[in-house]
């Protein structure tokens, strides 16, 4: 039986209210200097769906593959990779939305020194920034788990669809099913038990794992060292579209925190970082965005 991850946080206490003016996000992008922790809420105007907003995955009942599941079996990976093949290609149609279109324009600006991204779809490097540390990783690259070898989700598709040339059809009965933020979309069982799984074509009988950061699993050191850097050197910690339930996000608003450096976020609901942030802004984040680069580099 699959169990759910630890992935929802409800509210304790009086958190500080939200606002709607930009006044303050507009003042400390105009003097620089920041960095910007990006999460799910920002590709949901390019149609990917967070995982716990009004409409998000996790309200659908959808529970995100742990690590420990994917490695500890053969059936696991069938299903993750079945759901996968279909779900990729729905995120490859993603396109960047006007918000990661603005923080490109701040980034091109001199403004803001560099994104943190939460998020595994690729779209802030495709609308421009090239300053982007993956915290999770991203769903165009596939690493095999026991030679190391790295290479494209667009090599292991091609792989996949010569080895299962039925799967067309399944994919065309379920193209309505709606992606995940992870690149999951729901299939019936009799589609993924006739789904075949193929190893590393480096080592031949590798197992092949999304180069991301599954629930359970620790996002690497180094990367994590990177991050750090990043925010001790930032004049201001941007949270952009994320409800910072999980650690792996909420530790850099700790930390700014500590530092003295302040924090300001822009997310619809409140979040888990409210507490440290000195104003939490309620609006959509591409008309938010939109409107604090117009004004900055007007």
């Amino acid at each position: 039986m699959r169990t759910r991850p630890t992935l929802t946080w409800e509210p304790t206490g009086d958190l500080p209210p939200a606002s709607t003016d930009l006044g303050i996000v507009v003042e400390a992008v105009r003097a620089g200097g920041v960095a910007v922790l990006s999460g799910a809420g920002l590709s949901t105007e390019s149609g990917i769906p967070d995982y716990r907003g009004e409409h998000g995955s996790l309200r659908r009942r959808h529970v995100p593959m742990t690590f420990q599941e994917f490695v500890g079996g053969e059936d696991a990976r069938q299903r993750y990779w079945a759901r996968s093949q279909l779900g990729w290609r729905a995120m490859t149609r993603a396109r960047p939305n006007a918000g990661h279109r603005a923080v490109a324009t701040l980034a091109e600006a001199g403004l803001v020194t560099g994104v943190i991204t939460q998020n595994v779809d690729g779209l802030q490097q495709s609308a421009g920034v090239r300053d982007v540390i993956e915290l999770h990783g991203s769903l165009s690259r596939v690493i095999c788990l026991d030679c190391g070898r790295g290479s494209t989700r667009s090599e292991l598709d091609r792989r996949l669809r010569e080895a299962n040339p039925g799967f067309e059809a399944a994919a065309g009965r379920h193209r309505a099913a709606r992606v995940n933020p992870d690149g999951d979309v729901e299939l019936p069982e009799e589609a993924v038990r006739a789904f075949q799984v193929v190893p590393c074509a480096a080592c031949g009988t590798g197992v092949l794992k999304p180069d991301v950061v599954f629930f359970g699993e620790n996002v690497p050191p180094e990367r994590v060292a990177a991050c750090h850097r990043l925010v001790d050197e930032a004049t201001t910690l941007l949270v952009l579209g994320s409800s910072l339930t999980v650690m792996s996000g909420l530790r850099f608003v700790r930390r700014a925190t500590q530092s003295g450096t302040p924090v300001l976020i822009v997310n619809q609901g409140p979040t888990r970082g409210d507490r440290w942030a000195a104003r939490r802004i309620e609006l959509p984040l591409g008309e938010a965005l939109s409107a604090v680069a117009a004004q900055v580099c007007a």
